[in-house]
C-alpha cells in the first residue's frame, strides 16, 4: 500500500516527524518497506505564465516564447515542447536553477535566439512520466508561484508492506485507524455526508449470485462535463500512490478505493443495456479485458454482465467496453462487496494481478459500500457537474458475512504474553481498534468491526492487545521451569548420526519442497491418495509429497541437465497422507544415486552404480541400528521400480522401505536422462 505522508496527515496527524511514523508503524505490524521524497530540490522552478508564441525564426520545431514567472519583467525562452501554447501555464526554471538530471539553466542562445529559462515536462523535473511536452498546470495555479510548494512537494511517499491478514489496512482509511489507534489521535475524516438524489432516474440490478455478491450498489450520475478535468490535488494523490491519473470518473473510482479501501467502477451508461446482471459466466463465454487480452470464462468466475453479455470480470478488472470514453455524459457507478472465496485464485489463473483483486481476495468492509458510492458520486459531481439519481441496493442478509463475538479471558492475555496489563487499558484499546466489548466474569464477550477479517480466535484479540500496548514495552524476563531431560536410548538412532553417515560415503544433502508437481508424484507413487492444495503456488507444486522420491528425481533431473552426470542425494523429511479422514505426517530418509560408481580418476576403470552399489550404502546405514540383521532386502514388485532390480526392506517382518531402480518407462516418461538407483 503507498501512499504519500500529507494526505495521511489530513485524515490523522500524530505528533510524530516522518521518521517516527515510519517506526510507529513497522513496530505494530505495517512493515514499511520504502520511504522517498516525493520529488528532488527543484529550487529555482515557479509557476510560469505563457503570454506569447512565435515560431523561431532559423528553427522549425522551436518556439520562442514570452513568458510571465510573477517578476519585474517577462522573460524570453526558447521551447521545442509541441503543446506549448498562449495562456498556458508550466513550470519554468529560472536562470540559476539546477534540475535533477544535473542540468544548471544558464542564459544561452539557441540558434541565434537568446534564453533566459527554460519550460520543462514531468520528466525533466522527475515527478511524473510525462515527456512528449510541458507539464501542464492549472488555468488557476498562481503565477510566480514556488512550484514546490504549489504542488506540495515537501512530503513523501511511504509504501507499507502488508501481511495478508490485513486487507482492512490496503486503503488510506486502513493506515489512519491504525495511526490514531496508536497515537489516541482522532479520525479527521473528509466529508462523506449522503448526496441527495437530483433526479429519480435508477437502473436495473439482477443479482443471481448472492452467495459470492451478498451486496451490489449502484447509482446513476447524468449529465456529467465530459471536457472537466481531474483537479491538481487529486491527480497529485493518485500519481505518488503509483496510479496514472486518466480522466475524472477513472480518477475518482481509483482514488476512492485508495482511500476507502473499497474497489469500484463506473460505466458508461449509455453503453449498459436494460440492465445489470451479476452471475456466473456460461461455459465458452468470453471477455476482451481493458488491457486488450481476450479470456474464455470458466463456470466458476462471477461476472458484471448486462443483458447483452459479459462486462467485466468481477472483482479483477474491467473489460474492454466497460470503461467511459471522452464523450461520456452518463455514468453508472457499480459499488459491491464480493465474497473472498469468489474471488481467490481466479487473477492468479488468468496471470493477473490487479488493485481490485488484491482487495476483494483479502477481503473488503462488507458494510463499506453505500459510503464508498457516496464518496465517489460527491467527488464527481464536484470535479465534472452532473445530477445523482438515487443508491439502488440489492442485499442478501443471509449470506453477507457476519463478526462472529470472540471470548477474552483476562488470565489468558498474562498467561500468553508474559506480562500484565491492566483491564482499563485492554478495555481501551479494544475500543480505539472498533470493538465492541461486553465484560464477564473471567473477561470480556469482543465483537470484532466489520472491517477486520482477521480477528476470529482469542488469540487474534491477545496479539491486537500486544501490538498497540507496544511490543517493546513488555518486559524480558528469564523463563522459569523445571529442566526435562528427553530420553534417548540405544536403540534409537539420531538423525544426525545417519545424515553424517550418508555424507561419508559421498552424498550431498538437499531440502526440497513438501508441495511438488502432480504429474510426477503419480509416477513415482501410482496408487497412493495425495492432499491436493486449495491455493497452490503454482501449478507444479499443487499436492503435498507422499513420497520423498519426487523431489529427488527432480533434483536429478535438474543436475543431468547442466551436466553434473554423478548424482549421489538424500533427504529427510515429512510425508502427508490422509488416513481415517485425518492428516498423518511420517518422517522418514530417501535417497538417489546415478552416474558413475566413482569420480572420474586415473586409478579405476568408470563404471555406472548398479543396485549392489545402493545395497551397501544402505546397509551402512541400516548398521547404526546395532541390529542389521534384523533387516531383510525381499524381492518385490514396485510400480515406480524396475521389477528385475527392486527390493522391499523389511524389519521382523514389517515393511520399512524399499531400493531399487527407477523403471525404465517412469524414467522415459520424466525425462530423466541416466539410469537412476533410489531408496
Amino acid at each position: 500500500m503507498k501512499f504519500s505522508e500529507s494526505w495521511l496527515r489530513e485524515w490523522v496527524d500524530p505528533p510524530l516527524d516522518t521518521e517516527g511514523l515510519v517506526h510507529l508503524l513497522t513496530m505494530a505490524g505495517l512493515e514499511v518497506d520504502t520511504v522517498e521524497p516525493v520529488a528532488p530540490d527543484l529550487s529555482g522552478v515557479v509557476v510560469g505564465h505563457v503570454l506569447s508564441v512565435e515560431k523561431h525564426p532559423d528553427a522549425d520545431k522551436l518556439s520562442v516564447c514570452e513568458v510571465d514567472v510573477g517578476g519585474d519583467e517577462n522573460l524570453q525562452i526558447v521551447c521545442g515542447a509541441p503543446n506549448v501554447h498562449v495562456g498556458m501555464k508550466a513550470p519554468t526554471a529560472l536562470v540559476g536553477a539546477k534540475l535533477p538530471g544535473g542540468m544548471k539553466i544558464k542564459k544561452a542562445k539557441l540558434r541565434g535566439v537568446e534564453s533566459r529559462g527554460m519550460l520543462c515536462s514531468e520528466v525533466e523535473l522527475e515527478i511524473g512520466e510525462g515527456a512528449a511536452g510541458l507539464m501542464a498546470l492549472p488555468s488557476d495555479a498562481p503565477v510566480g508561484a514556488i512550484l514546490a510548494d504549489y504542488l506540495r512537494l515537501d512530503d513523501h511517499v511511504i509504501d507499507v508492506d502488508l501481511t495478508p491478514n490485513r486487507g482492512d489496512c490496503f486503503s488510506l482509511l486502513g493506515i489512519a485507524r491504525e495511526a490514531g489507534v496508536l497515537t489516541g489521535r482522532d479520525l479527521n475524516w473528509p466529508a462523506l455526508a449522503e448526496v441527495a438524489a437530483g433526479c429519480d432516474e435508477t437502473f436495473p440490478i439482477d443479482v443471481q449470485a448472492p452467495e459470492a455478491c451478498p451486496r451490489f450498489c449502484g447509482r446513476v450520475v447524468k449529465g456529467i462535463d465530459p471536457a472537466a478535468t481531474t483537479p491538481t490535488w487529486l491527480a497529485e494523490n493518485l500519481r505518488r500512490a503509483g496510479l496514472r491519473p486518466i480522466s475524472p470518473v477513472v480518477d475518482v473510482t481509483n482514488y476512492v478505493m485508495l482511500e476507502l479501501g473499497q474497489p469500484l467502477h463506473g460505466f458508461d451508461l449509455a453503453t449498459l443495456v436494460d440492465g445489470i446482471v451479476v452471475r456466473h459466466a456460461a461455459a465458452g463465454e468470453t471477455l476482451t479485458l481493458l488491457d486488450g487480452r481476450v479470456i474464455e470464462l470458466e463456470p466458476d468466475m462471477l461476472v458484471i454482465a448486462d443483458h447483452g453479455g459479459p462486462r467485466a470480470l468481477a472483482g479483477i478488472m474491467g473489460g474492454e467496453t466497460s470503461g467511459v470514453s471522452d464523450e461520456t455524459v452518463d455514468v453508472f457507478f457499480e459499488v459491491a462487496f464480493f465474497s473472498p472465496d469468489a474471488i481467490t485464485g481466479r487473477a492468479r489463473r488468468l496471470g493477473l494481478h490487479t488493485d481490485a483483486s488484491l482487495r476483494f481476495e483479502r477481503g473488503v468492509d462488507p458494510a463499506g459500500q453505500r459510503r464508498a458510492i457516496e464518496r465517489a458520486t460527491a467527488l464527481l459531481i464536484e470535479i465534472a457537474g452532473g445530477t445523482a439519481g438515487p443508491v439502488s441496493e440489492v442485499v442478501d442478509e443471509q449470506t453477507l458475512p457476519t463478526r462472529t463475538p470472540v471470548t477474552l479471558r483476562e488470565a489468558r492475555i498474562q498467561r500468553v504474553l508474559g506480562a500484565r496489563i491492566a483491564s482499563s487499558e485492554v478495555e481501551d484499546i479494544l475500543k480505539r481498534l472498533g470493538m465492541a466489548t461486553t465484560g464477564t466474569e473471567s473477561g470480556w464477550t469482543v465483537s470484532p468491526p466489520s472491517w477486520r477479517f482477521d480477528v476470529a480466535i482469542e488469540e487474534d484479540l491477545i496479539e491486537e492487545i500486544a501490538r498497540v500496548h507496544g511490543y517493546d514495552e513488555i518486559q524480558e524476563r528469564p523463563e522459569i521451569g523445571a529442566t526435562v531431560f528427553s530420553p534417548l536410548t540405544e536403540t534409537r538412532v539420531p538423525l544426525r548420526r545417519a545424515v553424517d553417515r550418508l555424507i561419508d560415503r559421498g552424498y550431498q544433502e538437499v531440502v526440497t519442497y513438501s508441495f511438488v508437481d502432480r504429474e510426477l508424484q503419480t509416477a513415482l507413487a501410482p496408487g497412493t491418495q495425495a492432499i491436493a492444495l486449495s491455493n497452490p503456488i503454482s501449478s507444479e507444486m499443487s499436492d503435498m509429497r507422499v513420497s520423498l522420491w519426487p523431489g529427488l528425481v527432480g533434483a536429478c533431473r535438474q543436475n543431468l541437465k547442466r551436466q553434473q552426470n554423478r548424482v549421489r542425494i538424500f533427504e529427510h523429511g515429512l510425508k502427508f497422507f490422509m488416513q481415517s479422514d485425518e492428516l498423518t505426517q511420517m518422517d522418514g530418509i530417501g535417497g538417489l544415486i546415478a552416474g558413475p560408481r566413482v569420480p572420474e580418476q586415473w586409478g579405476e576403470a568408470a563404471r555406472p552404480v548398479d543396485f549392489y552399489d545402493l545395497k551397501g550404502d544402505l546397509e551402512t546405514l541400516l548398521a547404526l541400528t546395532g541390529d542389521p540383521e534384523a533387516f531383510d532386502f525381499v524381492a518385490a514388485r514396485h510400480p515406480a521400480l524396475h521389477p528385475g532390480r527392486s527390493a522391499r526392506i523389511e524389519r521382523g517382518g514389517v515393511p520399512v522401505g524399499w531400493l531399487g531402480a527407477v523403471h525404465p518407462a517412469v524414467a522415459a516418461r520424466l525425462d530423466l536422462g541416466a539410469e537412476a538407483y533410489v531408496f
